[in-house]
C-alpha cells in the first residue's frame, strides 16, 4: 500500500468538483471509508454532505467505497440479515463489472470489448470508470433494467442477475479477446510468455487460442451482497492513482497520467442517469438467464466428469494431503482474501468436506490473516454455495489471478502431476491410501509365508 502523503490527500478532497461528485454517487448506497493502512471504518456508514469528505479526509480517509446495491435506508444493514430481510431494503442494484489484470494494455482491449457486447444487446448508457490501478469499472445503473425477468422481480436478482450477466458477456467476448491480445502482441507468443511470465501450459488453449482466465478476470465472484467498490475521483492507495471516469471512447487510448491528482479534472459523473432509456437493459437481462438455461446442461457436463472421477470420498480429505497453495492460503494472507475465500469453499467441498466442517476450518482460517473478513462477507458466500447445490472444483493452476497473482504458488513435486489443487489433495490421498493398502498386502504375505515355515518346522 502506498503512503499518500496527507497534504496530497486534502488538496484533492478539499476540491469541491471533487466532493460533489463523491456525494452524488453515494445516494441511495451503503458506503466504507478506508483509512490507509488501519482498513475499513465502520460499515454500515453513508455521505450526505460534500464537507463530510473532507472532514473524512481530515481524520485519516484515503479512499470512499460505495456498493452496487441501491438501498432504502443503508444505515438499516446489519451483519448476518437473511436474505428477505435484505431484499425489503433494497430498491435496485447498479450492474458493476471489474476488468482485473495486472498488464493495463489488456484490461483496456477486455474493456473496450466489453463496451461493445453491452452496445450490441442495445445498451447506450454505459459509464466506465478507471479503477485507479490496473484495470476499469464498466457499468449500466439499475434503472435500465426492467422492473420484471421471469416473473421476479430485478431488484432482488442480486448476486444472480449480475452474475448471470457477467458470465454471458465473458462467453460472448472470450474467444475475441485472446485474439486481440495476441494481436496486440504482434502475433508472438514469446512477447505474452514474458510479459506474464506464463508455461505454454498456462498460456495456451492451442497453438492459436489464449487461455484468457489465465491472463485477466472479468470478475463475477467479487459480484455479492454488500460488495463495496472503489468510488469516483476516489485515490487507490495502491498506486497513489485517482479512480477516474472516462468515456467508452476514451479506454483504447487511456493513460495513467489522466489519474495522477494533479491532473484529474472532474467533467463526468460515474453512472450517470441524464440519457437514460428505460429497459434499455431488458434484452441483456433477458439473454443472460436464456444462455444460463441454454448452458446448464453443458456446464453439468463438464463439471460432471471431475466430479465422478473424484467426489468419492465419504469424509473430509484431512489436510496433510493439502497442496502447497491451500496451505499457504491457510497461513492468512494480507491481499487477495475474498479470492482465496473463493477458491477455499470450492476446493474443500469438491474434497467431501461438509458445510459445518468448511464453516469451522474458515473461521479458524480467517481469525490468521491479519485484517481478517467480514463474518456476514464469508458467511454468505457460504450460504451463496450451499443453495447452488452443486460441488464445482476450484480455479485450475494455470488461473493466473489465482495462486500466482496471490504469490502463493509454490509447487512441489507431485504439482506437475495435476491442473487443479482438487485433485491434487484426491488424488494424493488415493495414491496413499493404494500404498498403504499393498504394504498391509506384503505385510499379510510375509506373515502368512513365516507362519508356514513355522508350520513345517513343528515335529
Amino acid at each position: 500500500m502506498k503512503d499518500i502523503p496527507i497534504h496530497i490527500l486534502l488538496k484533492h478532497y478539499k476540491r469541491p468538483e471533487v466532493q460533489n461528485a463523491i456525494v452524488k454517487s453515494a445516494e441511495n448506497k451503503e458506503i466504507a471509508v478506508v483509512y490507509g493502512s488501519k482498513g475499513y471504518g465502520k460499515r454500515p456508514d453513508t455521505i450526505k454532505y460534500p464537507a463530510d469528505v473532507l472532514t473524512l479526509a481530515k481524520n485519516g480517509a484515503t479512499s470512499f467505497h460505495c456498493s452496487e446495491e441501491l438501498w432504502r435506508n443503508p444505515l438499516q444493514l446489519q451483519t448476518g440479515m437473511s436474505k428477505t430481510e435484505l431484499d425489503n431494503l433494497r430498491i435496485g442494484w447498479d450492474l458493476v463489472l471489474d476488468i482485473d489484470c495486472k498488464w493495463l494494455e489488456y484490461s483496456k482491449i477486455a474493456g473496450h470489448l466489453l463496451v461493445e457486447a453491452l452496445k450490441h444487446h442495445g445498451i447506450k448508457n454505459i459509464a466506465v470508470k478507471f479503477s485507479g490501478n490496473h484495470g476499469f469499472h464498466i457499468a449500466v445503473p439499475f434503472k435500465a433494467f426492467p422492473e420484471q425477468v421471469q416473473n421476479k422481480e430485478t431488484k432482488n436478482l442480486f448476486p444472480e442477475g449480475p452474475r448471470k450477466i457477467a458470465e454471458h458477456l465473458k462467453r460472448m467476448i472470450s474467444p475475441i479477446l485472446g485474439n486481440e491480445i495476441l494481436k496486440f502482441e504482434g502475433g508472438d507468443w514469446a512477447n505474452i510468455k514474458q510479459k506474464t511470465s506464463l508455461t505454454d501450459k498456462e498460456l495456451k488453449l492451442s497453438e492459436k487460442e489464449i487461455n484468457v482466465e489465465s491472463v485477466l478476470e472479468i470478475d463475477t465472484i467479487l459480484i455479492s451482497p454488500r460488495h463495496l467498490y472503489r468510488m469516483p475521483y476516489s485515490f487507490n492507495e495502491k498506486s497513489g492513482l485517482i479512480s477516474i471516469p472516462i468515456t467508452p471512447e476514451q479506454i483504447l487510448t487511456f493513460d495513467k497520467e489522466m489519474a495522477k491528482p494533479e491532473n484529474v479534472v472532474v467533467k463526468l459523473d460515474f453512472i450517470d442517469e441524464k440519457n437514460l432509456q428505460l429497459n434499455e437493459a431488458h434484452k441483456l437481462l433477458r439473454e443472460a438467464y436464456d444462455t444460463t438455461a441454454e448452458k446448464k446442461e453443458e456446464e453439468n457436463k463438464e463439471i460432471k466428469k471431475p466430479q465422478q472421477e473424484f467426489t468419492g470420498p465419504v469424509l473430509a480429505v484431512p489436510a496433510q494431503y493439502f497442496p502447497p497453495c491451500i496451505n499457504n492460503i491457510l497461513k492468512g494472507l494480507q491481499d487477495g482474501k475474498k479470492r482465496s475465500l473463493f477458491a477455499l469453499i470450492n476446493f474443500l467441498s469438491t474434497c467431501g468436506w461438509t458445510q459445518e466442517e468448511m464453516e469451522k476450518f474458515i473461521d479458524e482460517w480467517n481469525k490468521k490473516n491479519p485484517e481478517p473478513l467480514r463474518e456476514v462477507y464469508w458467511k454468505g458466500q457460504l450460504r451463496y454455495y450451499k443453495a447452488q447445490n452443486k460441488k464445482i472444483l476450484p480455479p485450475n493452476c494455470a488461473n493466473l489471478t489465482y495462486y500466482k497473482d496471490l504469490q502463493i504458488c509454490t509447487p512441489d513435486n507431485f504439482c506437475s502431476r495435476i491442473k487443479n489443487p482438487a485433485n491434487y489433495a484426491l488424488l494424493k490421498q488415493k495414491i496413499v491410501a493404494s500404498e498403504n493398502e499393498r504394504n498391509s498386502s506384503k505385510k499379510e504375505k510375509k506373515k502368512d509365508a513365516a507362519e508356514k515355515i513355522v508350520e513345517k518346522t513343528k515335529p
